[in-house]
């Protein structure tokens, strides 16, 4: 199933550039949204601490479910790496909230209550944290256990147009995850600008999410149906992007959303 779903976006955007005159045409607009901001603290944990790293993510929750009921969180979740490189994380921790602000009180709490010192964390041999800002994004309320986050990194290419980010999602990228949600093929999903610069500019993300492995097959059959719906289609996602920048994240995820 990896050797088809790994790629996940990446054989998205061929559909979505097999379709993209089809989409621009038949498909209702989708509009931009409030800005959503997401803390996210990567971690490359050794393998002997894993374990430890499911004991602090337990007790994070405990301080991400008081953000949750008071309001100052939309969602929070944790993440084990299933397709590992030689540079990237093996977990990660997330938050989301409707400002800035709500980012940061949470984060402070890890500070003053001393989870962000725990010693899985001291055992980390790389850290980056990323802050991130969607303005297209949706999700079904709950808890999801085991669940399966794909994480498709995307590059403009020089040329882009300054709107292209905005362009591509709301004519191309959210219509078709918005009926993947209906459908309830996903549960949650974004589409990604850094809010803090912390890399090279011109990447987006597009993140997904699917309660069972099965749903990742479901992604992929959609993206066939588009191809042969409309196979002669242009090239407006392609047109923006350059592929050469582009990677896949596959993970395990455990998510709560409000």
């Amino acid at each position: 199933m990896l050797s088809k779903i790994v790629i996940g976006f990446a054989v998205l955007t061929l559909a979505l550039g097999l379709s993209a005159s089809a989409a621009f045409s038949q498909t209702s607009e989708i509009k931009e949204k409030p800005p959503m901001y997401s803390y996210v603290a990567n971690w490359a944990i050794p393998r002997a601490q894993w374990a430890e790293m499911d004991k602090a993510n337990a007790e994070s929750a405990k301080i991400l479910d008081k953000a949750i009921a008071d309001g100052t969180l939309v969602g929070y979740g944790d993440d084990e790496n299933l397709v590992h490189t030689v540079e990237g994380e093996t977990h990660d921790g997330f938050w989301s909230a409707m400002s800035l602000a709500g980012l940061f009180k949470t984060l402070d709490l890890f500070y003053t209550g001393g989870n962000a010192t725990l010693p899985v964390f001291e055992s980390a041999t790389k850290h980056w944290d990323e802050v991130l800002e969607s303005r297209y994004y949706n999700w079904k309320s709950g808890s999801y256990k085991g669940a399966y986050t794909h994480v498709g990194a995307y590059k403009l290419k020089p040329d882009a147009p300054d709107d292209a980010v905005d362009t591509l999602s709301k004519n191309l990228v959210a219509p078709l995850l918005e009926k993947l949600l209906a459908d309830g093929t996903i549960v949650e999903y974004e589409i990604d600008t850094a809010a803090i610069h912390t890399s090279t500019p011109g990447y987006f993300l597009i993140v997904y999410i699917t309660p069972n492995a099965e749903g990742l097959d479901k992604v992929t059959a959609a993206v066939e149906a588009a191809i042969k719906a409309d196979p002669l289609g242009g090239t407006a996602f392609g047109s923006m992007t350059d592929y050469s920048g582009h990677r896949d994240e596959l993970l395990r995820t455990n998510v709560t959303w409000k």
